[in-house]
């Protein structure tokens, strides 16, 4: 009799760590902002605000659909945590082009830049240990 195991995590085990990683990197986010500003750096944009609390929602959102992007990845292609981590770090880059052009100070463009890096920081790598190499 032959055993087949399959030690690859459950999509159930991948969503729930993606959630905990997206609330995790939400708080994060917002944490980064709310200090930035503390610290005199402005959060206007094209002279409007982002209130604190649109970061916690913006990376919550965009943290969900990358879960999204690694349940489809699992599902599609031989070599899951690659495909998600490459696709992922290239997107992050992307992230960072409107913020570069926005109209802000560049405090405050760097800023935004940060909080990018600090979500990815926590959900990609939390999201790609539970995907098959």
């Amino acid at each position: 009799m032959t055993v087949t195991t399959n030690d690859a995590p459950t999509t159930r085990a991948l969503i729930l760590t993606g959630v905990v990683a997206a609330v995790v990197a939400a708080a994060a986010t917002t944490a980064v902002a709310a200090v930035g500003h503390a610290a005199g750096i402005s959060l206007d944009v094209s002279g409007e605000p982002i209130p604190v609390a649109g970061f916690a929602s913006l990376t919550l959102a965009f943290s969900l659909i990358g879960l999204a992007l690694a349940v489809g990845i699992r599902r599609f292609t031989a070599h899951p945590r690659t495909v998600f981590v490459r696709t992922t770090v290239a997107l992050t880059v992307l992230s960072f082009v409107p913020d570069v052009f926005a109209d802000a100070e560049v405090a405050t463009r760097l800023l935004l830049m940060v909080t990018h890096t600090v979500a990815a920081s926590i959900v990609i790598p939390a999201i790609s240990r539970q995907l098959p190499d």
